[in-house]
């Protein structure tokens, strides 16, 4: 998906909502056991209930990985769905991959080709073992890599926030250097919306480009905070939620109220545009 495209569909639905398809076996609602694929019946049903309201939906690889070929299955069926049906919303793999340069090329090729692989739009990379492992992920066109900047974590002191000789912290150093090996075109940063206050130096050092939020909702993140620091003249940020959104209910009822949650969040996205 271009860039264009994006931000034609964040002013459509005046939304800049990634809902995050976490979506834990363990926690669904006891009745979709009944399909043959419960995962990817959980994933459709909260899709056709937020479709309208979100520009991106973004499947976290763990909760897919971790059960083997059937979730790899249930993941192939969730992005061929969405290509299929709503080819406008754009796709993240939350993938965090990251590797020496041919190994990222099969990463890229896996998550990002529309013939061999998933065909997502982006694929979130770890930048640490430099250029050469970022870059593969650019060489689709229409395609994006959303490298790992400032995190929400706990951990993120140990190293992120770390003071270098120049004085700037390890995370801006980062940030400007992965900056040169895309464009605004093809590269989003990922920055926790818990570091708040560290946005309007985000925004100091990569102004144009895309910024992926996670952190909004259960972590606690506060939305208006994240916009009044981190927006640009094109919002320029994709504001992820998972679990406040999915698993607002783990009952009968939990499509519908998911969408209840997904609509105060595009009324509140809403009223800061």
């Amino acid at each position: 998906m271009t860039r264009e495209l994006l931000i034609e569909q964040i002013r459509i639905k005046k939304s800049f909502l990634c809902i995050g398809l976490d979506s834990e076996y363990e926690k669904l609602p006891p009745h979709l056991f009944q399909n043959a694929d419960p995962v990817f019946e959980f994933n459709k049903q909260i899709i056709e209930s937020t479709h309208d309201l979100a520009v991106a939906y973004k499947p976290n690889l763990a909760f897919y990985e971790s059960r083997g070929v059937a979730g790899w299955q249930s993941l192939e069926k969730t992005v061929r769905y969405l290509r299929r049906n709503y080819p406008e919303i754009f796709t993240i793999a939350d993938a965090k991959r990251g590797d020496i340069g041919n190994t990222s090329l099969q990463y890229a090729k896996a998550f990002l080709d529309d013939e061999s692989g998933l065909g997502f739009d982006a694929v979130t990379v770890a930048p640490y073992m430099g250029s050469d492992s970022v870059q593969p992920f650019m060489s689709y066109p229409e395609k994006w890599a959303i490298v790992l900047a400032l995190t929400s974590n706990k951990g993120a002191v140990d190293f992120q926030l770390q003071p270098m000789e120049s004085g700037l912290s390890l995370w801006q150093t980062a940030l400007t250097e992965c900056a040169s090996w895309g464009t605004p075109e093809n590269m989003m940063f990922v920055v926790g919306a818990t570091q708040d206050s560290m946005f309007k130096k985000v925004r100091e050092l990569v102004p144009n480009h895309f910024l992926l939020v996670p952190g909004v909702g259960a972590q606690g993140g506060s939305l208006e905070q994240v916009v009044m620091h981190g927006r640009n003249h094109e919002i320029g940020l994709i504001i992820n939620a998972s679990r406040s959104i999915i698993f607002a209910s783990g009952g009968v009822d939990f499509a519908s109220q998911a969408r209840r949650e997904a609509s105060q969040m595009q009324q509140a996205m809403q009223a800061l545009i």
